[in-house]
C-alpha cells in the first residue's frame, strides 16, 4: 500500500502561482526594457547583453518560454 502524497492548501498552491506570474511579468518587462535599447557605445552595449543573458537565465528556472 502506498502512503498517499500530503494534499497542499489551495491558498499556498495560489499563492505560489501568483507569486511565480509576478516575478515572470517583471522578467519580462525587464527583457523588454533592454531589447528596446539602442546603444553605439561598446561598453553599454556588452552591459546590456549580460544584462539580458541574466533576465533570461531568471526566466528559464521559472519554466519561461519564448513567446512569439
Amino acid at each position: 500500500m502506498q502512503a498517499e502524497a500530503p494534499k497542499q492548501d489551495p491558498a499556498v498552491a495560489y499563492a505560489r502561482d501568483a507569486e511565480r506570474r509576478r516575478q515572470l511579468r517583471a522578467l519580462e518587462l525587464q527583457r523588454e526594457r533592454v531589447l528596446s535599447e539602442r546603444t553605439s557605445n561598446p561598453i553599454r552595449r556588452t552591459a546590456l547583453t549580460n544584462a539580458l543573458a541574466d533576465i533570461e537565465e531568471k526566466l528559464a528556472e521559472l519554466g519561461w518560454t519564448i513567446h512569439m
